[in-house]
């Protein structure tokens, strides 16, 4: 197959699993080891030429190629290929090898099995699962017969009792080889599916509870005991050989099955009763000299830890009291009012230790107050003297003028002279006369 299948030999597409009888039928199982590679297509190519050269040289051998899947269950449906099937149902704990129960519909049943088994050989060979294939039919009897006579299906009785007497209808129709409806095929393959799933859940409960008692029996033994021999608790040598082929060598194995279950001690070939009685006083007796503080040394070391939570717990819920005379101190507080006079402003004094600010933000003026300014201001240049006023108007023009010209930017600016007046003690301001004669502009246009 590497040589014909360049996947293969690239490492893109691995072979897990071949089951073979030569020159009749193999099963290939493969798996993409990089994403976006399909296996199966990759072996088989385009129209399927790179498997017919591998037939071709096998002498007509035929060769199913399927997908590896990490699920038990859909690796065990691929490798019943090429029947279809309607379940899977794993025990994976059952005596001896793991066994699958597979369902499938009665029209499938010989394409599942193959000529002379052969398919399902192969399929269990592929998959390391002893198979039991079981048409439709088969599997619903199977089921109202456990749910009838078996105990350990007792519990799902009770969930299926309702739909008990419609599967019975159904089979004793077809037991009389009257057409069965496709609405009926599914209503026996609900049931069936449900029986299973429902003894499988029972399992798994069954066996967490096993492991939980095993937990509370290997927490009894203490660890010393299992670095003692069974030739030193004082049996007899042939005793110890049976107990050590049984898988039992030391002492602690021994009290760990004791606990758990004596039968299984029992029922070992050469232990009897009177056995089982010497071998049960050796255990007692050298158990004894183990101290038995393992148990109670957890449970004294819980013990505070809860108490102290407790008494935690209970001191943060606890509310703080508090004293009618804080209650009517604080009302007093609250409800003390001063009286003011009318008109009379409110003073606020600042406490101890604060600093008083420096700079204090001046209020802004009242329209009353500006009005006041201004005919303030109309007072005082009322008061001035006329020769003052008559040369302040003046001023005001030119200054006008001069932001005219400053904005035209093409007219002269007017000159204009200060003079002091000590008599008056006044600034005059004149206004510089114009240049006239053939110098000037006047006397250079007549």
């Amino acid at each position: 197959m590497e040589n014909e299948v360049p996947e293969i030999y690239h490492g893109m597409v691995e072979i897990r699993s071949i089951a073979r009888e030569p020159g009749q039928r193999s099963k290939v199982a493969v798996a993409a080891l990089q994403p976006g590679v399909d296996p199966v297509g990759a072996c088989v190519g385009i129209r399927g030429v790179r498997v017919q050269a591998i037939v071709r040289e096998l002498n007509d051998e035929k060769i199913d190629v399927i997908e590896w899947s990490p699920d038990p269950a859909a690796y065990i449906a691929k490798a019943l290929s090429p029947a279809r099937v309607n379940g899977v149902y794993l025990n994976e704990h059952a005596k001896g090898a793991k066994t699958a129960t597979v369902v499938v519909p009665e029209d499938q049943l010989s394409l599942a099995i193959g000529r002379d088994g052969q398919n399902a050989r192969l399929a269990a060979k592929l998959t390391a699962w002893r198979i039991d294939i079981k048409s439709l039919p088969e599997a619903a009897s199977d089921a109202l017969y456990k749910l009838v006579n078996d105990p350990e299906y007792a519990i799902i009785a009770d969930q299926e009792a309702g739909i008990i007497s419609q599967v019975e209808a159904i089979m004793a129709k077809k037991a009389e080889g009257r057409p069965v409806m496709p609405e009926e095929y599914q209503v026996l393959s609900q049931f069936v599916d449900r029986v299973e799933r429902g003894l499988i859940r029972q399992r798994e409960k069954e066996l967490m509870a096993e492991e939980e008692r095993q937990k509370v029996a290997q927490a009894v033994v203490p660890d010393a005991a299992y670095d003692i021999p069974l030739e030193e608790i004082g049996i007899p040598l042939r005793y110890t050989t049976i107990l050590g082929g049984a898988g039992f060598p030391t002492l602690g194995d021994l009290m760990l099955q004791l606990s758990l279950d004596q039968d299984v001690i029992l029922a070992l070939d050469g232990i009897g009763p009177k056995a089982m009685k010497d071998i049960e006083e050796a255990v007692e007796k050298y158990s004894s000299l183990f101290p038995a503080v393992v148990v109670e040394a957890e449970v004294t070391t819980e013990a505070p830890q809860e108490v102290e939570l407790v008494a935690a717990q209970e001191v943060l819920v606890e509310p703080v009291p508090v004293t009618e005379q804080q209650v009517e101190s604080s009302d007093a507080i609250v409800s003390e009012e001063i009286p003011l006079a009318e008109g009379e402003a409110v003073v606020v004094e600042m406490a101890e230790g604060v600093p008083e600010p420096e700079t204090a933000i001046e209020a802004e003026p009242s329209v009353e107050e500006i009005g006041e300014m201004q005919a303030a201001d109309l007072d005082q240049i009322f008061t001035l003297p006329t020769d003052v006023l008559e040369m302040v108007a003046p001023l005001a023009e030119d200054e006008s003028e001069d932001e005219d010209q400053q904005k035209k930017k093409k007219k002269k600016k007017k000159f204009v002279q200060m003079e002091y007046d000590p008599d008056k003690d006044v600034v005059v301001y004149k206004k510089k006369p114009k240049r006239s004669g053939p110098e000037g502009w006047d006397g250079g246009w007549e």
